[in-house]
């Protein structure tokens, strides 16, 4: 893909924000577990907090393209971190969606004023099974009270203001819920405990608690039992994001285990003048193109507005890149040798950091699962009998 100057100047000026102010923070915070909400004032600064809000609403209007090779540069910079930061988009994304503007500029409010959004949907006993989710929305009158539990919430306990997935019928599984905006301050509202993760440590990972939270009608996205269509809609629209973001964390990985191959020195040469080693190199040299292109491949698809043909790709996209990301990690690490799994080395961190990526936003399985039936009902459309 051939880039203009101005995303390239973009991607420049990310890169050397993420080398100069987040790299010397990454360890410090990783070790607290701890989120840097003053690396993230500074991000704010530079809009970055903010990449889906349109020009319209006083974001940055970039394309998703752009955005792409943004969160590349980011997640080189840390994972954690950047991940904090698209949370804010995909809390904001189900609004773009399927939003009224009044909605849309509530969120973009709190996004310019440097704060954030988040994205509440998964619960104790409904992940990938969304319709077991047991957060229920009950209609009284003009409003709608809210009980249940959020779990392993990004922002959970940063956020001003939440998309919410709850279901108003039962009865009808999947094809019952319905999503809410729910501001932090509304009564009943509660936020459990920061989770003590194994990667990804520097971004904020809460339980949210509702008990009986009454939430005005008007706060419905989208209408009554939509919930899920936007829902699934928001995350095919992210894994563009996912797939640059792990891409960030390879490049990073490969940057490492480069550097070391031709600083170590066993046998009386560089470990690299060794086969064995360069073959690794090659291979997850080729990984990192191969899940940058893909990435790259559906974020010029949503730009085009194809949506239908993105959402298959979207899946293989992120579970091509994220299982990727595991080889890629995983070489860096031997590469280094006995080095490699001592924290005084950053690939041992990044080994944490890219774990989560073949679980969060639809675990790979699921991926596998989703690109399956796409296969099967593209072959029963040519068939005649779909």
């Amino acid at each position: 893909m051939i880039f203009t100057e101005e995303q390239r100047e973009i991607q420049a000026l990310v890169h050397a924000f993420a080398e100069k102010e987040i790299r010397p923070l990454s360890r410090k915070y990783d070790e607290l577990g701890e989120f840097p909400m003053e690396l993230y004032k500074k991000a704010c600064r530079m809009q970055l907090n903010c990449l889906d809000l349109p020009e319209k609403y006083g974001g940055t209007g970039v394309s998703k393209v752009t955005s792409c090779l943004i969160r590349e540069e980011l997640s080189w910079g840390d994972a954690g971190f950047s991940l904090s930061l698209g949370a804010n988009g995909l809390g904001f994304k189900p609004l773009l969606i399927a939003g009224s503007e009044a909605q849309r500029r509530h969120f973009a409010d709190v996004l310019l004023n440097d704060g954030f959004t988040a994205f509440a949907i998964t619960e104790p006993d409904a992940g990938s099974d969304a319709g077991s989710m047991k957060t229920t929305a009950r209609r009284v009158g003009d409003e709608y009270i809210l009980n249940g539990h959020k779990c392993f919430i990004t922002n959970g306990g940063l956020a001003d203001v939440y998309t919410v997935v709850a279901s108003t019928d039962k009865s009808k599984g999947a094809k019952g819920l319905t999503m809410f905006i729910v501001d932090r301050d509304t009564p009943g509202l509660s936020v459990g405990k920061h989770e003590n993760k194994m990667g990804i440590r520097l971004s904020n990972t809460a339980d949210v608690i509702f008990h009986d939270v009454k939430v005005p009608a008007a706060n419905i996205i989208g209408g009554e039992g939509k919930g899920f269509r936007i829902a699934m809609e928001t995350l095919n629209q992210g894994r563009a994001g996912t797939c640059s973001s792990a891409v960030g964390l390879m490049r990073a990985a490969f940057e490492y285990a480069m550097k070391y191959a031709q600083e170590r020195v066993t046998f009386g040469q560089p470990i690299y003048k060794n086969q064995a080693i360069q073959f690794m190199l090659a291979d997850m040299a080729t990984k990192i193109e191969v899940a940058r292109s893909f990435g790259l491949q559906v974020a010029e698809l949503l730009d085009s507005g194809d949506t239908r043909q993105a959402g298959k790709l979207s899946s293989m996209a992120k579970l091509y890149s994220t299982d990727a990301l595991q080889s890629v990690v995983s070489d860096a690490v031997q590469i280094h040798g006995g080095y490699g799994y001592m924290r005084d080395f950053p690939v041992e961190k990044l080994m944490r950091d890219a774990k989560v990526y073949q679980i969060f936003e639809g675990t790979n399985q699921i991926q596998r699962i989703v690109i399956f039936n796409s296969l099967l009902k593209e072959n029963r459309i040519r068939n005649g009998r779909g």
